[in-house]
């Protein structure tokens, strides 16, 4: 099956510095995979070189199988939501009438029941709403659209986090019943994290870890609990971080444990917690310092 995207060798650079430095992945049909990252990390500039917006400096870029940018026999089969999307100074039906009009499998119906459930104002002009009702509309275009490909960049500026939750509810429940591919830009990794696929993280322009999600959880343990017995159970492991407090100390390891580790854990009083994948993009990141408090 031909990948929907499908990423490689890709550089980007301006001038000097590398935006994206020989990027390679690819997203399957019908997935919803998270493309995770701090702010900077290159998301951004990948999702425009995706959908067109952007060429590369090097490497290759696919859609459907075909080259995205000026092709659109491609572009009519994707939407993009970006962070602080622009709009002609529009009313919000007017708004959400005219994009109607490029997507395909437009769907009236969620369209509606979106509005609806964010309170939208139909007849408020685009440039008096405000930062998170703007970000409420490029959500309902991004999920009305029903697009084959559905691109999302950090949707959620200004949404309080009631409304986020109500994105990430609408999202999965028209994802279940009408499957396409989906890609979530973000920062808030923990939020998506139910959601999600498959996992994508970038750090500095460079994939630091490309794998299905279920492989991911459970690959890195923390440790917890008096600092000799913290230090007896991870003498001869591999530590990627440790932090004490006077008596108390913590060590992460890498996973899963096996049966014995863990009852030698309970042996020892110590307490072990999977870590989330925020705390695995830290690690993954290399950007985890250890610390020591007297």
């Amino acid at each position: 099956m031909t990948p929907t995207i499908s990423v490689g060798e890709l550089t980007r650079r301006y001038r000097d510095q590398a935006a994206l430095d020989n990027v390679s992945l690819t997203v399957e049909p019908g997935t919803v995979t998270g493309l995770l990252g701090r702010n900077g990390a290159g998301k951004t500039t990948l999702l425009r070189i995706i959908t067109g917006l952007e060429f590369p400096t090097d490497g290759v870029v696919k859609v459907f199988g075909a080259a995205p940018a000026e092709n659109d026999a491609v572009l009519r089969r994707m939407v993009f939501v970006r962070e602080e999307q622009s709009y002609p100074d529009f009313r919000v039906g007017h708004a959400i009438r005219v994009a109607s009009w490029f997507y395909p499998n437009w769907n009236a119906e969620l369209a509606q029941q979106l509005l609806a459930d964010f309170e939208l104002p139909l007849d408020r002009r685009m440039r008096r709403l405000s930062r998170g009702m703007r970000s409420a509309v490029g959500i309902v275009i991004g999920l009305a659209a029903r697009a084959e490909l559905t691109l999302f960049d950090e949707p959620y500026a200004g949404l309080d986090p009631v409304a986020r939750q109500l994105f990430y509810d609408r999202l999965l429940a028209d994802f279940v019943e009408h499957p396409r591919t989906i890609v979530l830009s973000t920062h808030l990794i923990d939020e998506v994290a139910d959601l999600l696929e498959h996992v994508v993280m970038l750090d500095h322009g460079r994939v630091v870890l490309d794998a299905p999600a279920d492989e991911i959880r459970g690959t890195g343990m923390t440790v917890s609990g008096p600092a000799i017995a913290v230090e007896e159970f991870v003498a001869g492991r591999p530590v990627w971080h440790r932090q004490r407090i006077a008596s108390r100390a913590s060590a992460v390891v890498p996973g899963p444990l096996d049966a014995a580790a863990q009852a030698r854990a309970r042996a020892l009083r110590l307490s072990l917690e999977p870590l989330s994948l925020q705390q695995l993009l830290v690690h993954a990141s290399g950007i985890a310092e250890e610390k020591v408090s007297a």
